[in-house]
């Protein structure tokens, strides 16, 4: 039997890692549903829905809803699904701290999580898919079989995250990129839309001292003993 999997937690947690490398174990596909909502933060930036004080014109974001595509690719190179905006690889441009520092308003917006949500549904109506977001085992995904929610120290998801972006070649500075991490847990878990919350039967995975390797043999565990395999 196939299952629907849920793993949701905090910003810069490697969720999209392991739920990619896990996907990829099992034969199941994968949707990162965080990458969707930087697409959308992506495309505001390139077409003025932000002012000078960053304030979001929601209206103009509102009417450019229905042009905006959002798709996925399968990049032979990594192994892995790169994301695609409107048919251009943005697989780089959305995880800029730019982006970042930015996406989790544009997230808190209603119109644009009423659009994902009904997106990531319908992506994950066949089951046998592993998503990762905020809301995947609370909204989208209320009845998934096997939910994970995923957490880490502040500090310790700020230096992955300034890893990262070093490893990519990209500006990096530890100080702000911590205090951005910061504000994104206040604004995923106080927004009035589909707020960042453990589901009552989620499975709590704290990755601060894991390895991959360590994440990926508990994923494995956890699919294994639900799915009777």
């Amino acid at each position: 039997m196939k299952l629907t999997i849920a793993i949701d937690g905090f910003s810069s947690c490697g969720k999209s890692t392991m739920a990619k490398d896990l996907a990829k174990a099992i034969g199941y596909i994968y949707v990162d549903t965080g990458a969707m909502y930087r697409a959308i933060t992506l495309y505001a930036l390139r077409h003025g829905c932000f002012d000078a004080a960053d304030k979001i014109d929601t209206e103009k974001l509102q009417g450019e809803l229905d042009k905006i595509d959002i798709r996925f690719r399968f990049n032979p190179d990594t192994q892995r699904p790169d994301t695609y905006l409107n048919g251009e690889r943005v697989e780089d441009e959305i995880r800029t701290l730019e982006v970042s520092q930015r996406v989790s308003p544009i997230a808190a917006l209603p119109f644009v999580r009423t659009k994902l949500v009904a997106l990531q549904q319908q992506m994950g109506k066949e089951k046998g898919v592993v998503m990762d977001g905020r809301d995947i085992g609370t909204t989208v995904f209320p009845n998934a079989e096997l939910k994970i929610f995923v957490t880490a120290s502040p500090e310790v998801r700020a230096q992955r995250r300034y890893q990262e972006l070093c490893d990519r070649g990209m500006p990096a500075d530890y100080e702000e990129i911590l205090r951005n991490v910061n504000e994104r847990d206040y604004i995923d878990t106080h927004r009035d839309v589909s707020p960042l919350r453990q589901a009552p039967d989620a499975l709590v995975l704290d990755n601060s001292a894991l390895t991959i390797a360590e994440q990926r043999q508990w994923l494995l565990d956890r699919f294994k003993e639900r799915s009777g395999e």
